[in-house]
């Protein structure tokens, strides 16, 4: 039975369970805590999220490049696996970030680290002369020759992480902060993880407004199916 919802084509939920949800989801509880609180079946909240979620991947994508000062690096994401770390490591997500300090950061996962891979993403994803800090792995050579001010002193091989005010803590942080939050789902399926990603960037780019103003605003404009 349809039911009437302006923020989900072919619902089976009314708009004010729907609001329900979607406030909790914007206070970050997890869907058994919402199915608990709501009553409504874990699957059907399951369902719900990744429509969410798939829209907030949509709304990242489309979101203006990133000027200013700019930090870029690399994270793996898997958990506790043995084997190699860093940029050999095994079985795990490569993400590459992009960070305007003080601002949004743009996350991309990638099959690797190459300078062809991560000069695409930087090219589409920073505005032009912008400045751009880096460590001293060797895909980001050349930068400066797309018309980037590229910094590389951060030499993690000497294990430096700061060099005068050239830095990337901020990047670094948001990768803590985005492990830390991944850590609570306890393991996740590695088909859903670009959601789950996208979804620790749209919270931090938003992370001084109202969440769920913001997704009932967008859901309202175009709903969700």
């Amino acid at each position: 039975m349809k039911v009437k919802n302006r923020y989900m084509k072919r619902s089976k939920i009314s708009e004010a369970k729907f609001r329900a949800i979607l406030r909790l989801f914007a206070i970050d509880l997890t869907a058994r805590q919402i199915s608990d609180i709501t009553r409504i079946n874990r699957n059907t909240i399951n369902r719900i999220f990744k429509a969410i979620r798939s829209r907030i991947v949509e709304y990242c994508e489309q979101e203006n490049p990133l000027t200013g000062e700019i930090e870029v690096d690399e994270s793996w994401f898997g958990g506790h696996q043995k084997g190699p770390r860093g940029r050999g490591a095994l079985k795990k997500k490569i993400v590459f970030g992009i960070l305007s300090r003080g601002g949004n950061i743009y996350t991309k996962i990638v099959n690797d680290c190459s300078k062809s891979t991560l000069h695409t993403i930087i090219v589409k994803k920073v505005v032009p002369c912008s400045k751009i800090i880096s460590d001293e792995w060797k895909g980001y050579y050349g930068l400066a020759e797309l018309g980037y001010n590229h910094e590389c002193k951060i030499k993690h091989s000497e294990g430096q992480y700061v060099s005068g005010t050239s830095h990337i803590n901020g990047i670094e942080g948001f990768w803590g902060l985005a492990k830390v939050r991944l850590a609570k789902f306890r393991g996740m399926n590695h088909n859903t993880f670009s959601l789950h990603l996208k979804e620790c960037e749209f919270r931090f780019n938003n992370r001084t407004f109202d969440l769920y103003k913001i997704l009932l605003r967008l859901f309202k404009e175009n709903p969700l199916i």
